[in-house]
Formats: C-alpha cells, structure tokens, sequence
C-alpha cells in the first residue's frame, strides 16, 4: 500500500493539531453531558432568515450550476466597493477573487506568495490552522513571539529580526486568539519590515467588524502596501455564515488572476447560490453586521467585570474579535491541563492557549458565543474552578 505524502503527513507539525479539548467536549454533549463550550468561534444565532431566503430564491431560480470561478461579477464588484472605502484603494472587480471561505482565501494567498522551501513568517498567537496552511504549500512556517504582557502586539524587532530571506508575512488583525487591534504604530513597523526586505503581507481580516476600542486600519491602506498586500476577508463573522463557506482575496491584478487558474485547478469557484446570498448580505449595510458584532461587545464587558478582582485570573483585554484570552499561570497549570480538568470538573470548554502558539502558553481562550445567561454560567463556573486551584 502506497504511503501518504510527507506534506500532508506532516501537516500539523508535532502530530496533532491542537483540537482535542474541543474533539473531547463534543463527544461527551454527544454522550449526553450538558458541556457548556466557549471554545470555536461559532455565533450563538443562525445566519438571517432573510439571507437564508434570499439562497433559497437563488436556488430555486437555478444558481445551482457551475459558477464563474472568480466570483459573480456583482459580488466581486461589491467586495471591490467595500474594499476601496475602508482601503482608501482604487480596487475594482478585478482585484478580488471570490474563495470558499476564509481558510481557503489563506491557502490561496500563500500559494501566490510562497515557492517549495521559503520561510512563511507569522505571530504568535496565531489562529490554529495557520503553520499547517503554510507547510500545506511547501513553505516554512516560522513563528515570531508577541508578548502577553505587550497586549499581544507584534514584536517588531523579532520580526525585523527574521525577516531577511523571508517571502511573506501573516497578520491578523482584530486578532484570533488574543482579540488584539494591532496599533498604528504596529502597522507602520510591520509595512516597513515589508519594504525592507521585498515581503508579501497576508493579512487576515475576517474580524473588521468586530471592534471595541480604537479602530481597524487595514495594512494596505498605508503608502505603498496596496502593491504587496493580499487581503483575505469572509461573511464567516460579520453576518454570522460561517456554514456558507464565503470569502474573498484581494490584491494586484495580476496576481489575482494567477490565482483564478489555482482556483480553476481546486475549488472550481463557489456556488452561485451562496454568492447570490452573501450579495443580497453585504447589501444588508453596516446596521446588520453591527447587530451581529454587539453581543460579542456586550459578552466582553460581562467577562471583564467578573474576572475583576480574582487573582488567580488575568484577562488581556482584547479590542476585538469574539474571544478573550485569560492568563491562568497563577493557578500554577498549563492551559492544556487549566482546560482539560476544568472540562472534567465543570463541564465547560475552553480552548487552551498552547492551541495557539508557544507565546500563548499558560493562557486559555474564552470564546464570547453562547447566550448571556448561560455565558454568566460557564463564566461563574471558570471563576470558581481556578479560584480554587490558586487557594
């Protein structure tokens, strides 16, 4: 019998892919156990019923088939519109390439950036499938540390550091797991390290919608990074499809275009119906996306004025996303081990931070997505459990 390939066989690096807290909580609800899960970034509410109407419409009026690979024209001249606003960019449909999903706009990217061999920089904490994307094409991971203690804002001298010889970087801002909005001043150093050493930005800014304090600044609106940016956005979080699988790449011209004969040659584009969706959403305007972001906010202050006061809990306070990241080295266990016995004492799921990065060690993720009242639940229940290993 043929053996599997050494790149998909070694895909997740060390054998594993960081999972099983989450893989563990889903059989023992299964098995019957009342798991309350913080864990994935899935909404507590389903997608709309009017964006769901509107796919049903498009099925029923025949979207069914084969789609244009690069996207309908109207959504990606959509997208392209959306895109010049917050860019401050000239894009047109040309510039974007519709993917199904964001994951699939990430692999895409880095197939454009990055040859068999070149180092693939990114920040620790990184989302989990981030190293196993990059290796995916033949690539080299390489992971730069940003300090709990800084916010989690990118080291900028570690990344300068590492830069030489390396062909693309991957930022993530609002950030998942730690919820940090990477400054200004992160930004700037970041497209200067760009500059400098001839590197492809990957940004991933699937959260844009989700932001509590200060603002998003998309990297490609900066002088000059338009040129070298690829930027990967999806419907996944701001209108809560994440089952839709629909997202998008935007770049140069002519890179896009190389990346449509990837698509040509893998996905073979997204169904008419989903796009049809996802176009009728974004026309839905900022009221529909801010409605979905708000509970996030709201779960946000809950955790913060409750973890208030406990010594045997941190919390980084994030300014974005949908998770919050909880430091618990003062009970004097890992995040693998906090939530592993939390999920056997207390039935609640958290994921650990070494899912994420060496940096985030000793943290756990907290997930902002299940309802108020049962969020105050699992949260009561994590408050008690870690002040009892720090007594």
């Amino acid at each position: 019998m043929p053996t599997p390939s050494q790149r998909i066989a070694t895909l997740t690096g060390a054998g594993d892919d960081g999972w099983e807290i989450f893989y563990r909580a889903r059989a023992m609800k299964a098995a019957g156990h009342d798991v309350l899960e913080l864990t994935i970034g899935e909404h507590d509410i389903g997608t709309a019923p009017a964006i769901l109407d509107e796919m049903h419409r498009a099925a029923r009026a025949g979207h069914t088939g084969y789609a244009a690979v690069p996207g309908i024209a109207p959504l990606r001249a959509t997208v392209a519109a959306r895109l010049t606003a917050r860019h401050g960019q000239a894009y047109g449909p040309e510039n974007i390439l519709i993917v199904p999903g964001g994951q699939a706009g990430l692999f895409a990217a880095h197939h454009a950036a990055c040859d068999q061999g070149d180092r693939a920089l990114l920040i620790d904490p990184y989302y989990a499938t981030y190293p196993g994307t990059i290796r995916a094409v033949g690539a080299l991971p390489q992971p730069v540390a940003a300090k709990s203690e800084d916010g989690f804002q990118p080291d900028l001298a570690g990344l300068r550091a590492a830069a030489p010889g390396a062909r693309s970087l991957l930022i993530n801002s609002p950030n998942n797991p730690t919820g940090a909005v990477y400054s200004e001043a992160s930004l700037r150093g970041i497209a200067a390290i760009a500059h400098d050493h001839d590197l492809w930005v990957i940004a991933d800014e699937v959260y844009d919608t989700q932001v509590w304090d200060g603002h998003h600044q998309p990297i490609a609106s900066l002088p000059g990074m338009a040129a070298r940016t690829l930027t990967v956005g999806s419907l996944s979080k701001s209108h809560a499809m994440t089952g839709s699988r629909l997202g998008w790449v935007c770049g140069p011209v002519e890179t896009i275009a190389q990346m449509i004969n990837l698509a040509t040659h893998t996905t073979y584009g997204v169904p008419g119906y989903i796009q049809e969706a996802g176009l009728f959403a974004l026309n839905l305007g900022p009221e529909a996306e801010a409605a979905v972001a708000a509970p996030f906010n709201r779960r946000r202050d809950m955790l913060m004025g409750r973890i208030a006061g406990h010594a045997s809990l941190r919390a980084i306070p994030p300014q974005g996303a949908m998770y919050v990241m909880l430091d618990i080295r003062a009970t004097g266990l890992s995040g693998d081990d906090f939530a592993a016995r939390l999920l056997d004492a207390e039935q609640v799921a958290v994921m650990p931070g070494e899912s994420f990065g060496r940096a985030a060690a000793g943290h756990v993720r907290v997930a902002l997505t299940l309802p108020d009242d049962i969020f105050v639940t699992a949260i009561t229940r994590l408050i008690g459990f870690a002040e009892r290993l720090a007594t």
